[in-house]
């Protein structure tokens, strides 16, 4: 996944995709013009984009033997309505985007947040308002994606720093539980939307990701992320127990009782962000993990998301691809078969030549008439 490397170019982002031994892109394809300000990073130029753009774009990866996706993961239900709106149109420009590269036909998807509408889910069944509106937003975006051939995938990072620290709860996007991604399948059953699974979510709600692989519906997951966790035994976690978030009050009187409280919005949960096999051990069995996506049928892509406190928030290039190359030789014995060059993926496609007419863009309102 392509937003560790927000300072590459995309052509910078190939080699280094090939030297950490990796077999294709998740290509991170943000709005230049969003707010987010986390994690993002945009290697694709999405505007003017076309058919002999696509043409390009697919040669260009074959070149390097690498595959791709794409993703751009922001608040579509929620938050302030003119940058709702323009998330909404971002997605639909993506959808258009992955169409043109072949879409389902070369496993080109399209990754998305949900997001949370707090003033929604300040009410009464504010959450059943939330898949309500979830319903509204998004059939017709589903419809039009499958129409296109394209699956849109959506992560299950409840992203629980989205919001000031001053705010009680920490769940910000709607798939962030297993029951909500159950719940949005019933409401919308076409098969053209699944989900980017990333267990490390799941570690500090103090869930198991292999009863979570055990319970969900198989034929909904396309993707790994490789994000690992190491939950921090400290004096706030005790103070605040493991079900709540750690919350802001007054810090003169945190201070007179001797209570910890955030020092900024994702320091609510007493984890760490890690990639496995780098920087020592985690509270995640990979083996079992591994173990029951095998048994279970799923043959997808793992997709390495670095957001190591010791990798990615270091901004040190040489520490960024280190991580990477470590936790692909530490995955490599789980999926790969043993060979003369070691543990290696000799499964590899080209993505086809697609002819694709080009469409034009289309836009939330117009898709809603």
């Amino acid at each position: 996944m392509s937003s560790a490397y927000d300072q590459l170019s995309q052509d910078q982002l190939l080699e280094s995709a090939l030297a950490a031994g990796a077999q294709g892109i998740d290509l991170c394809v943000f709005r230049k013009d969003g707010t987010r300000q986390d994690h993002t990073a945009t290697h694709l130029e999405y505007e003017d984009f076309g058919p002999e753009q696509a043409k390009q774009t697919i040669q260009k990866f074959n070149d390097k033997g690498l595959r791709l996706s794409l993703g751009a993961f922001e608040n579509m239900i929620g938050g302030e309505e003119a940058e709702r709106v323009k998330n909404q149109n971002h997605l639909l420009k993506l959808i258009r985007i992955a169409h043109l590269l072949g879409g389902d036909e070369n496993d080109v998807m399209v990754g998305t947040f949900v997001g949370y509408n707090h003033d929604l889910g300040n009410q009464i069944d504010g959450f059943q308002k939330n898949l309500d509106e979830y319903k509204r937003v998004f059939e017709p975006i589903v419809k039009y994606a499958e129409d296109l051939g394209v699956t849109i995938v959506y992560e299950n990072c409840p992203m629980e720093g989205w919001r000031s620290s001053r705010y009680t709860s920490t769940y910000n996007n709607l798939p962030g539980v297993l029951a909500a991604r159950k719940l949005m399948y019933a409401l919308i059953p076409s098969k053209a939307h699944g989900e980017i699974y990333d267990p490390s979510h799941d570690i500090w709600q103090n869930t198991d990701p292999v009863d979570v692989i055990d319970q969900m519906d198989i034929d909904r997951l396309k993707r790994i992320h490789v994000k690992t966790t190491r939950m921090n035994a400290d004096k706030g976690s005790i103070e605040w127990g493991g079900m709540y978030p750690m919350q802001y009050v007054d810090p003169a009187l945190a201070a007179k009782a001797g209570v910890n409280i955030p020092q900024h919005d994702w320091d609510r949960h007493h984890y760490t962000a890690m990639l496995p096999g780098f920087g020592g051990t985690d509270d995640m069995d990979w083996n079992s993990f591994v173990e029951i996506l095998h048994d279970r049928g799923f043959s997808g892509p793992f997709e390495i998301e670095n957001e190591a406190k010791n990798s990615k928030d270091t901004h040190n290039m040489a520490a960024i691809n280190q991580g990477a190359k470590n936790t692909v030789n530490f995955l490599a014995p789980l999926l790969w078969e043993l060979g003369d060059k070691g543990y290696v993926f000799s499964e590899q496609k080209s993505l086809k030549d697609v002819e694709r007419t080009d469409i034009p863009v289309q836009t939330i309102d117009k898709l809603k008439n």
